[in-house]
């Protein structure tokens, strides 16, 4: 006879097909232990349990996307940019203005199609031909900078050109003003000041040029339109064609272009008389370099057959003598 239910609705061990109402105990003949109490688990432990490795990846890919973001919304590089090298004091002529040949016009001979960064890019219309007189844009600033030896400047502007094409007298001779009186600009040096009049002989006459003109004053040896000083008339010759349409190299921002035309070529007319390669891949271009035909040494070397330098190297566009400053 079947014995007897031992527990109120649990089946007893000799009934067929049976199962352990509770698999976790002990049978009748001793051939399992009782099953350990299992610990509550936390949500943590339930999270690691469930995704394994997963669980420890996801909180440093959080983090590092939170720093990624920061360093995207700061401008923060990973890495410095090597800067542009100082002008060389050593090497400036404080008597340049006694030399009788223009300085900074390229003396190479290399084809100019052969020089696309040297290009003149599309753009505004400028005077051809110029009145080959100048008149003096009227404006005086006290002295920038803080070096003893402060250099007097003019504005002019060539007769016969149209002030539609560059704007006015006025905005011309602003830009020249501020650019002089910034602290990257040569006044960053210490070792030279500046002082515009608009009487008496200055020590350089800042000068927008026509074409024609230009080409008269700076040679026009090498097929490309280009900006040079003319210690005759100590004259800061910026052609208006360039001042207009600025570089390749610039990639169409004409007000930087701006800005390195008048650092570069008052460069000269302060004795900086040499020009200056790309001196480290991928640096700041120094701004003796001849950025308007490019800031690859290639380019440069091409129509300066006496340079020393690497010319695999190729440097980015700057118009600041001091751009740490």
């Amino acid at each position: 006879m079947a014995r007897q239910v031992a527990e109120r609705g649990r089946p007893g061990d000799d009934q067929p097909l049976r199962a352990h109402w509770d698999p976790t105990a002990e049978d009748p003949r001793g051939r399992r232990g009782p099953r350990p109490e299992r610990r509550k688990r936390t949500r943590i432990g339930a999270f690691v349990a469930t995704y394994g490795w997963r669980a420890y990846a996801l909180p440093v890919l959080a983090i590092l996307t939170v720093v990624l973001v920061a360093v995207t919304l700061t401008g923060t590089p990973s890495s410095p940019t090597p800067a542009a090298p100082a002008p060389d004091a050593a090497s400036r002529n404080t008597d340049v203005n006694s030399e009788t040949s223009p300085i900074g016009a390229p003396t190479g001979d290399a084809a100019a199609a052969t020089l696309p960064a040297g290009q003149l890019p599309d753009g505004g219309s400028f005077t051809t031909n110029g009145a080959k007189s100048w008149r003096v844009v009227p404006g005086t600033t006290g002295v920038v900078g803080t070096a003893p030896r402060v250099y007097t400047y003019t504005v002019e502007v060539e007769n016969g050109l149209a002030p539609a094409d560059y704007g006015s007298d006025a905005i011309f001779a602003k830009l020249v003003d501020t650019t002089l009186a910034n602290p990257k600009s040569w006044i960053g040096g210490g070792k030279v000041s500046f002082r515009r009049i608009e009487t008496g002989t200055p020590d350089f006459r800042v000068s927008l040029t026509s074409t024609g003109t230009t080409r008269e004053l700076c040679g026009y040896q090498i097929k490309l339109e280009s900006s040079c000083y003319y210690p005759p008339e100590a004259r800061v010759t910026l052609n208006e064609a360039r001042w207009v349409r600025g570089a390749v190299s610039y990639q169409g921002d004409d007000l930087l272009y701006r800005q390195y035309a008048i650092n570069h070529e008052i460069g000269h007319a302060i004795g900086f008389e040499k020009h200056q390669p790309c001196g480290q891949e991928g640096a700041l271009a120094p701004v003796m370099m001849q950025q308007s035909f490019g800031v690859a040494n290639s380019d440069i070397m091409a129509i300066d057959p006496d340079m020393q330098a690497d010319r695999d190297l190729v440097c980015r566009a700057n118009p600041w003598p001091f751009p740490g400053s």
